[in-house]
């Protein structure tokens, strides 16, 4: 199944910082944009994995224009595929 949450990335000296306002302490880190990008979909999908197997709810997803930013940050949509196995249909 996917899921897709709004992520905040900041651009911090030479690296790129990625975290998840829904998804308390989805956090992850690149040297380049790309690399962030690919560590934040990981989080996510690991993040979203536990949450379902220990609550079995996700948190709500906030609209990207209800996001407030700084000058140095971008927030876009990022997602991530997780694979259900017994217990769940997709």
């Amino acid at each position: 199944m996917k899921f897709v949450y709004p992520a905040v990335i900041r651009k911090e000296n030479d690296r790129f910082r990625v975290s998840f306002p829904d998804l308390a302490e989805c956090v992850a880190e690149g040297a380049t944009l790309e690399e962030a990008i690919e560590n934040a979909k990981e989080a996510e999908r690991n993040w979203i994995t536990v949450e379902l197997e220990e609550e079995g709810m996700l948190p709500e997803i906030t609209a990207l224009c209800d996001i407030a930013v700084e000058e140095n940050e971008t927030v876009r949509n990022i997602s991530a595929t997780v694979k259900f196995t017994e217990g769940w249909e997709e």
